[in-house]
């Protein structure tokens, strides 16, 4: 009789780690994301899992990012600049952080156990 145990990986629990150690580790900009994308992606249990689980979220704050700045772009000159500054900080934000995570998340879900 066998006792093995088959762990399989959990997209949501991956992406809760990989946001969760990159704001701990926001001090280490290229090195907390590849920790955070590593750690994430041996949570997810694979590649594709992990690619998933480190593209969601970018996703998710790019919509947020672009509802929230068409709520405040209606206020003629402080809502525009307000919409505009809020929109570019999440493209740059993202772009810097989403290849070091994703680099993490491929070395991650690839040493992951099956």
């Amino acid at each position: 009789m066998s006792s093995e145990v088959v762990r399989r990986g959990n997209v949501p629990q991956a992406m809760a780690w990989m946001i969760g150690l990159s704001v701990v580790l926001f001090w280490m900009p290229l090195l907390g994301s590849l920790i955070a994308g590593f750690v994430g992606g041996r949570k997810a249990g694979g590649v594709g899992p992990a690619v998933i689980a480190a593209l969601l979220p970018g996703v998710i704050l790019l919509l947020a990012s672009i509802l929230l700045g068409s709520v405040l772009g209606w206020i003629p000159v402080v809502g525009q600049l307000v919409a505009w500054v809020l929109g570019f900080g999440a493209w740059v934000l993202g772009f810097v952080n989403v290849i070091p995570l994703l680099i993490g998340a491929a070395v991650g879900g690839a040493t992951a156990k099956r």
